[in-house]
């Protein structure tokens, strides 16, 4: 064992997806700013070029060498343009020197019917792809993971808890399909809200299209967009795609958070429902008896980005008239990318915390047995028994508080008070019994939480078919896109 990979009382580093997230990115060299935008704008030129040639507007020697120039671009990782001033941005500098390497008549043919206000709205949707598509993979994963392990743990009896206080007999099972359900939902609103990312802005010029016969169709063909905008103010001025992302990406985040919550009260010393593998949690620097599950921590704060992200993106919006806006297509966007990161990092170690918790089993069980859980089931046995539900609520709380006040168990001081009741009022008062007579309402009986994830797990099919399906069109965009350009230059 060396001291990388332990410390104080653990027998294990940090899991490695986890110590990827929390100690080594930074320390990485960041993603390429000049290829993180050059080469979906260059992919955007070819679409544009091919597009101008086929509608005659370029002839189609010009358009040629101008793809050529570009693929030259692109093999070279845009060396060229690495260290060349760009006091008007990377784009312009790009388009420079394709005139300068090329020629005023070929290279200066290349934004003929398009403003940098379509370009840029396009070049986003690309760049969305795959962080947006890696949100959505993460969060399936850990739809997958409260599924999994709700099936594996749908018979462990534990408290429900509400106000901090043993309420109603439930499953650990129960419990995380549960959460699953609310998870789907959020990722169906994140599908929902990315439908925007196929949407092909690309035509509207700067604002009111083009008098070129440009064929957005095309350029939507073959950069795998669904349709193109119908609108060309809309297609430049709105970014309402960020902000739907934003909006998704906090509400999924509020759940992440109030699961993390509960979790952290799991783990505690205090009541130890749960236990994290050593891999999971972290030890103290000075205090070698510790076992702090900090990633439950990071989960909170992480998942709480997106929520100042769209805060701070609102407003910026807000202050810009309803055109093409330097506030809304540079200074809202740029919130976007770390809040995407953020909240799929807290989704990944949300499914590393679910993946590895271990329920004890015995002791959720004697917290719900000693929180007095059976209560509401003996008042509704009364009901069922001809006991008005106000009356039956009163005395079974009467017995409840004589048993905490004599030490006694709940269930003998249940049979001392009730006697001469029907005698289903009093049978099978423990937890597991009750749990599983509590089919009803989508309670925690087993074949009502299997139910659940049935549905639960039938949803995420749908949407992780959808997924495939766009992943899928992507990548054939992409094949015919090269096949168009191919096709072209050697035809010259």
């Amino acid at each position: 064992m060396t001291a990388r990979a332990a410390t104080g009382r653990l027998t294990s580093a940090v899991a490695p997806a986890a110590a990827e997230i929390l100690f080594e990115r930074h320390l990485r060299t960041p993603d390429d700013p000049v290829a993180a935008e050059l080469r979906p704008t260059s992919d955007v030129d070819r679409a544009h070029v091919v597009m101008l040639t086929e509608q005659g507007v370029v002839e189609r020697e010009t358009a040629a060498r101008l793809l050529a120039g570009i693929d030259a671009l692109r093999a070279d990782d845009f060396a060229p343009l690495r260290h060349r001033p760009a006091p008007r941005g990377r784009y312009l500098a790009y388009e420079g020197c394709l005139v300068e390497t090329l020629g005023e008549r070929t290279g200066g043919v290349l934004h003929s019917g398009r403003s940098r206000n379509d370009l840029n709205a396009t070049v986003l949707r690309l760049q969305l792809r795959r962080p947006y598509d890696r949100l959505l993979t993460e969060t399936d994963a850990l739809g997958r993971a409260l599924t999994g392990q709700g099936h594996r743990w749908h018979t462990t009896v534990m408290p429900s808890y509400t106000h901090h206080q043993p309420a109603v007999p439930t499953t650990y099972g129960h419990y995380l399909a549960g959460v699953a359900a609310a998870l789907v939902r959020d990722l169906d609103q994140l599908e929902h809200a990315g439908r925007e990312i196929d949407e092909n802005p690309l035509g509207a010029g700067a604002a009111g299209g083009t008098t070129l016969p440009v064929d957005p169709r095309r350029t939507t063909e073959l950069l795998g967009f669904t349709e193109p905008l119908a609108n060309s103010l809309h297609a430049v001025a709105s970014r309402d795609l960020v902000l739907r992302l934003l909006s998704a990406c906090s509400v999924l985040g509020v759940l992440l958070i109030r699961t993390a919550h509960d979790l952290q009260s799991w783990t505690s010393a205090e009541n130890p429902l749960l236990r994290l593998p050593d891999d999971l949690v972290g030890s103290s620097s000075m205090m070698p008896q510790k076992r702090n599950p900090f990633l439950l921590e990071n989960i909170q704060g992480k998942a709480a980005a997106a929520l100042g992200a769209l805060t701070a993106a609102t407003t910026a919006m807000s202050t810009a008239r309803y055109t093409n806006a330097i506030a809304v297509g540079t200074e809202a966007v740029g919130q976007l990318w770390p809040a995407l990161e953020a909240t799929t990092d807290a989704v990944l170690l949300l499914r590393l915390i679910v993946e590895g918790a271990e329920p004890d089993g015995d002791l959720m069980l004697r917290r719900a047995t000693e929180g007095h859980t059976a209560a509401t089931a003996l008042a509704e046995r009364l009901v069922v028994a001809g006991v008005p539900f106000r009356t039956a609520h009163h005395e079974v709380g009467d017995i409840s508080r004589a048993a905490v006040t004599t030490g006694r168990p709940f269930e003998e001081v249940a049979a001392e008070r009730l006697t001469g009741r029907p005698p289903q009022v009093l049978a099978a008062l423990d937890p597991a019994s009750i749990v599983a007579a509590a089919t009803a309402g989508g309670g925690p009986g087993a074949a009502s939480v299997l139910a659940a994830l049935r549905d639960t797990t039938a949803r995420l099919d749908l949407l992780h078919a959808a997924a495939e399906a766009r992943r899928e069109r992507w990548a054939a965009a992409e094949e015919a896109l090269a096949d168009a350009v191919s096709a072209l230059t050697h035809e010259a």
